[in-house]
């Protein structure tokens, strides 16, 4: 994987601008935080953003890939403020599932999402290298 980061830029917090890689495609449908028989276990947005990561995780092993596989991250979140708010618990847990790593990442508010008690959905693009 390379990062692509243009000359002069300053350097982005937690992402990369871009990302170039080689090898097997996978794509993992927006995860949220619930459990694998559909249920949430709360209603807190940190702990919904540990699960939905988790089942990132869950859903790359299937196809044989990790998370410093993982190219392209889309957060949708339905409360922006809450989200920036708990930065620092949200990228402790990212740390704990995902790892230290810069993906091309983007963040967006939504109004809802289409489970009705989710706080936070991500989909990721995982590029893993080929032999």
């Amino acid at each position: 994987m390379q990062v692509l980061h243009p000359p002069g830029w300053d350097k982005p917090k937690g992402y990369a601008n871009g990302v170039a890689a080689e090898g097997r495609l996978v794509f993992v449908a927006g995860q949220i935080g619930w459990n694998a028989a559909c249920r949430f276990d709360s209603d807190d947005f940190v702990a919904q953003t540990r699960q939905a990561l988790a089942n990132v995780v869950a859903v790359l092993a299937e196809a044989g890939a990790k998370p410093e596989h993982i190219v392209r991250m889309t957060w949708y979140v339905t409360d922006k403020r809450e989200y920036l708010a708990r930065g620092r618990e949200i990228g402790a847990v990212f740390r704990e599932l995902i790892g230290v790593y810069h993906a091309a990442m983007s963040a967006v508010q939504v109004a809802a999402l289409m489970e009705d008690r989710a706080k936070v959905e991500i989909e990721v693009t995982a590029v893993v290298p080929s032999s």
